[in-house]
C-alpha cells in the first residue's frame, strides 16, 4: 500500500488549517462567554451578600468605606484614609499580598469563597509597593458605587464637612429612588490599571467635571459587568474601549462620554429622598 504523495499531504494540511481557522475563534468565542459568565455570578454572589447585610441591619446599607486620595495627573496616592468597617477595607488592589482586608469586610461572613471578589478575565498581577511585579494574581477586581453607602463625612481636601458637599448617596435600600433601584448600580468589574481603592468614585453631574476617578473595565469584549439594587446583573458594552494612561482624574475623550454618562446615571445625583444622612 503506497503512501500520501505530497500533493495529497498539502491538500491535508490545507483542511486542517480551514477548519483551525474556522473552530478556533469559535473555542475563543465560547471561552470568553464562560469567563463573563462567571464574572456575573461573582457580582451576582457579591450583591447577595449585599443583600443579607441590609435584611440583618434595619435596611441600612454596608458602610462603604475605602477611599484613596489620588494626585491629579499622575498614578500615584497622594494619602489613604479609611475606617475599620467597612465592605472591602481595601486601600489597594494592586499591593495587597493577602486577602487579609477582604478576609475583614463587612460582607465576607455571608460569603467565604474569596473567589467571587475576583474576574476569571483579570489577568493583572499584584506587585510591591514599588511597584515591582509579581507574579500572583490580584485577590480583588470590583469596586462598589459611591452611591451606596459612600461615607460622607470622609475628610477630604477642600471639603472640611467632607465628602457629602459634593457626592451625594444612599444610606439604606429603601431610599434608593433616583435612579430606581433596577438602574442603580451596586458593583462593577474596574480596570484593572485604575483600580486602588474598593470604591468606584465618579463626579456627579452637576460638577461638570469630565474625568475619569475610576474607570470601568472593558476586558469582557469591550464591556463591563454591573450588579444593580434590585438583585439583577448586566453586561454593558462600551462605545470605545476603556484605556487607562496613568492619570487618576483623566479626561473623558468625546468618543467615551455615552459611557461616562451612562454609568453618572446609574448613581446618585443629589440629595432629594435621602433622610438617613445630616448631609
Amino acid at each position: 500500500m503506497g503512501g500520501f504523495t505530497l500533493i495529497e499531504l498539502l491538500i491535508v494540511i490545507a483542511i486542517i488549517a480551514i477548519l483551525a481557522a474556522i473552530i478556533l475563534p469559535v473555542l475563543d468565542k465560547a471561552k470568553q462567554t464562560a469567563i463573563n459568565v462567571e464574572c456575573l455570578n461573582n457580582e451576582r454572589q457579591l450583591q447577595l451578600c449585599w443583600h443579607l447585610y441590609v435584611g440583618e441591619n434595619n435596611d441600612h446599607l454596608v458602610p462603604n468605606n475605602s477611599i484613596a486620595f489620588i494626585e491629579p495627573g499622575t498614578n500615584t496616592s497622594t494619602s489613604n484614609t479609611g475606617s475599620s468597617t467597612s465592605w472591602l477595607p481595601d486601600m489597594d488592589a494592586k499591593t495587597e499580598i493577602n486577602p487579609s482586608n477582604i478576609m475583614n469586610g463587612a460582607l465576607f461572613p455571608f460569603n467565604s469563597q474569596l473567589g467571587i471578589y475576583h474576574c476569571p478575565g483579570d489577568m493583572s498581577t499584584l506587585q510591591t509597593p514599588n511597584g515591582q511585579p509579581l507574579a500572583q494574581l490580584r485577590w480583588r477586581s470590583y469596586n462598589m458605587s459611591q452611591s451606596m453607602n459612600g461615607w460622607p463625612d470622609c475628610p477630604s481636601p477642600g471639603y472640611p464637612r467632607g465628602l457629602s458637599q459634593v457626592l451625594p448617596m444612599w444610606a439604606t435600600l429603601n431610599a434608593i429612588k433616583t435612579p430606581r433601584p433596577n438602574n442603580a448600580f451596586i458593583f462593577i468589574d474596574e480596570n484593572s490599571d485604575s483600580i486602588i481603592d474598593a470604591q468606584f468614585g465618579c463626579p456627579p453631574i452637576s460638577e461638570n467635571w469630565s474625568v475619569w476617578w475610576d474607570m470601568p473595565s472593558s476586558r469582557h469584549n469591550r464591556g463591563a459587568n454591573l450588579s444593580f439594587a434590585d438583585g439583577h446583573v448586566e453586561h454593558w458594552k462600551w462605545a470605545v474601549p476603556k484605556i487607562f494612561y496613568g492619570d487618576y482624574v483623566q479626561p473623558v475623550a468625546n468618543n467615551e462620554m455615552p459611557d461616562y454618562q451612562r454609568i453618572q446615571g446609574a448613581m446618585k445625583q443629589d440629595w432629594n429622598d435621602e433622610p438617613n444622612y445630616n448631609y
